[in-house]
């Protein structure tokens, strides 16, 4: 069930913690894209936080909200690039995609096999899909206190099987938000300690975002139409070809 789209602003915009994590998920996202310089960038849940690294440089950027969540106009003071539209058809061409950010999407819906249906249709030949959704295994999936604590939370293994299915390959995973979901000052004061110190600890404590990394599958053509074509496509090039029935 996706959040109201109120609730998702107003952690994001107007609370300590929703901008820790602001910053937190966003410096994983530019190690995945840094740039996307003439690039079509597309965001589909609540992905706004995250995109306006990209509103200088990319060709368009387009944040896609679920009528389920509601829309809000972003970004502000600027022409608005928001869009309502229905969760598992959208209003984009075929391929259109360079840049795909899934967030607070994959684990709110309810259909999530059409969803991933419609993320595979839009992302181009060579597009690259990031899919964050909550851990199944890190504290901030069990929290009320933020918008990760709602909704369906993945494992790594269920996530990347999840997109294999539908013809997604993965190449890369991620984990962060290290930091508890607390808004204690000691918490606040010491959660960049605890983002660094992540990797040391993923045997100890799991984090609270799993970002997993997809690119598009074109699965080969089938059936016997190109083999026949091509039996033996080198013996025209052969030193005594064989004759054609019907010719001297």
């Amino acid at each position: 069930m996706h959040l109201d789209v109120q609730e998702l602003r107003n952690f994001y915009y107007r609370s300590t913690l929703g901008r820790a994590v602001q910053k937190t998920v966003r410096n994983e996202i530019a190690e995945a894209w840094p740039e996307a310089k003439g690039q079509t960038v597309v965001g589909f849940g609540f992905a706004v936080p995250f995109l306006r690294p990209y509103l200088a440089d990319a060709r368009r950027v387009i944040a896609l909200m679920p009528g389920p969540q509601g829309v809000i106009a972003w970004p502000q003071k600027m022409p608005n690039i928001s869009v309502l539209c229905e969760e598992t058809k959208w209003p984009l061409e075929t391929g259109y995609v360079d840049k795909l950010l899934v967030m607070h999407g994959l684990e709110a819906s309810e259909r999530p096999a059409a969803l991933l249906n419609e993320c595979w249709r839009v992302l181009g030949p060579g597009g690259s899909a990031l899919f964050v959704v909550p851990n199944r295994a890190g504290l901030w999936s069990r929290s009320d206190r933020t918008p990760f604590g709602s909704g369906r939370p993945y494992s790594q293994t269920q996530l990347e099987a999840l997109l294999k299915s539908h013809s997604f390959l993965p190449e890369r995973h991620m984990t962060t938000l290290y930091q508890p979901p607390s808004t204690r000052r000691f918490w606040r004061q010491t959660a960049g300690m605890w983002e660094r110190l992540g990797g040391n600890l993923s045997m100890i404590a799991s984090g609270g975002v799993l970002i997993v990394e997809a690119t598009k599958r074109i699965q080969a053509p089938r059936g016997p139409g190109l083999r026949n074509a091509v039996r033996k496509p080198l013996e025209a090039l052969s030193p005594t070809p064989k004759p054609v029935a019907g010719q001297a």
